[in-house]
């Protein structure tokens, strides 16, 4: 719980400083994934600094009903999606196992799009037996860096690190279980969404994405 929580300018300066933590773990080879959009621009600037492969959890949120910004469950892709459901916001919203279900095969759909375009026939990094960083800009409920989690573990990675600028602590208490290792810059008690914490919070496009996967091709493998 922090006193006086840092605020960031945009993305970049929140990855950098996070990039500055993680550096003095002494990872061994390390694989970076960002939760899209919006870790992207940070999980770069933790690559970079790492001289890790950067790639994609390709994690999508499904909204509460008529409150889309407030996390149901989460979904991932693979051969078995993955489902992670808040329970609490399920019963709290009244939402339905069709709905669930329905909204989820939405995101889905969304997220094979996103594959296509960011990837097409690229290879990818595995992270069967590596040390893998989770990183996004920021965690509220946590449900889509849950989803991240078991996915990953799932495909076989060695050992898992959720990284990210802000967070709540009621998230992170919830998550250390989850990982190997948590690291967060800062947890303010009065959180009123990651957004509150940054500068510049605008919402990224595909083409940025892009712009920030293409350089990071010269980091290592």
């Amino acid at each position: 719980m922090d006193d006086q929580p840092l605020f960031f300018a945009d993305r970049t300066e929140a990855g950098r400083l996070l990039a500055d933590h993680l550096a003095r773990r002494n990872y061994v080879a390390p694989v970076i994934y960002a939760l899209p959009r919006g870790g992207v621009p940070v999980a770069f600037e933790v690559a970079s600094r790492l001289n890790a492969p950067l790639d994609l959890a390709l994690v999508r949120k499904v909204g509460a009903p008529n409150n889309p910004e407030l996390a149901l469950a989460a979904v991932m892709d693979g051969d078995h999606p993955i489902t992670v459901v808040n329970e609490d916001i399920m019963r709290l919203t009244g939402a339905t196992e069709d709905y669930l279900r329905r909204e989820a095969a939405v995101e889905l759909a969304e997220i094979e799009r996103r594959r296509r375009l960011y990837f097409g026939d690229r290879p990818r990094p595995s992270p069967r037996g590596r040390t893998v960083i989770i990183v996004d800009d920021g965690l509220a409920t946590g449900a889509t860096a849950r989803v991240a989690v078991r996915g990953l573990r799932g495909q076989g990675a060695a050992k898992v690190i959720l990284a990210a600028p802000v967070a709540p602590p009621e998230t992170t208490s919830l998550l250390r279980n989850e990982v190997d290792e948590l690291v967060c810059l800062t947890q303010p008690d009065r959180f009123a969404g990651v957004g509150a914490f940054y500068g510049d919070f605008h919402q990224l496009t595909d083409e940025e994405v892009l712009a920030l996967l293409a350089r990071a091709t010269a980091f290592g493998t």
